[in-house]
């Protein structure tokens, strides 16, 4: 099971090499999907090139169009970009509660998340055979068994929704948040 500091890493390293690079690192896709991992290695994207096919649309452009809302809206990423190590605990505390929340409502509105599993943590659950990989991971004492019943240590989350708004111009999909200039 990874602890509360491996997810809240692995979760800022997914969101940066995704909005980056446009993929997930092959490590962190071994810890929470060993047999996906290999497949994703393994798969080829299939050609969507030909008369009356739409261009691919650029990953890389929904990622930013995100970090912008969580800007936005957030205030995630001046909050990021700060040297925090001049101010007292009790100050940046303060500071997260309100990036906590504003963040939270943008997900909340953009992209609303359910749990996987409707088992609170700590509870007991039973999950049928297959299973999928990327949904649940099991850990454990795992073999080939019809269902498997265990302690849910991590709900999981999927998105139930995309509401993103539609994208701007492509001359300002990489702008997450514009300069302000006052003018005297």
């Amino acid at each position: 099971m990874m602890t509360f500091g491996q997810r809240v890493s692995y979760a800022f390293r997914c969101f940066f090499t995704l909005l980056v690079r446009g993929t997930i690192a092959v490590d962190i896709l071994d810890t929470v999907a060993p047999a996906r991992a290999r497949a994703v290695q393994r798969a080829e994207p299939a050609p969507t090139t030909g008369p009356g096919a739409p261009p691919p649309e650029d990953r890389g452009d929904r990622a930013i169009q995100l970090l912008a809302l969580l800007q936005r809206d957030g205030r995630l990423v001046d909050f990021l970009r700060e040297d925090v190590a001049a101010y007292s605990d009790a100050q940046i505390g303060a500071a997260v509660r309100e990036v906590h929340a504003n963040c939270r409502r943008a997900i909340d509105r953009y992209l609303p998340l359910e749990p996987i599993l409707a088992d609170e943590e700590g509870h007991t659950t039973t999950i049928g055979a297959p299973v999928d990989p990327s949904a649940v991971k099991l850990v454990g004492n795992v073999g080939n068994q019809p269902s498997f019943r265990g302690t849910v240590r991590h709900r999981g989350w999927r998105v139930g929704r995309v509401a993103l708004p539609p994208l701007g111009a492509p001359g300002a999909r990489l702008i997450v948040t514009p300069a302000e200039v006052e003018i005297a």
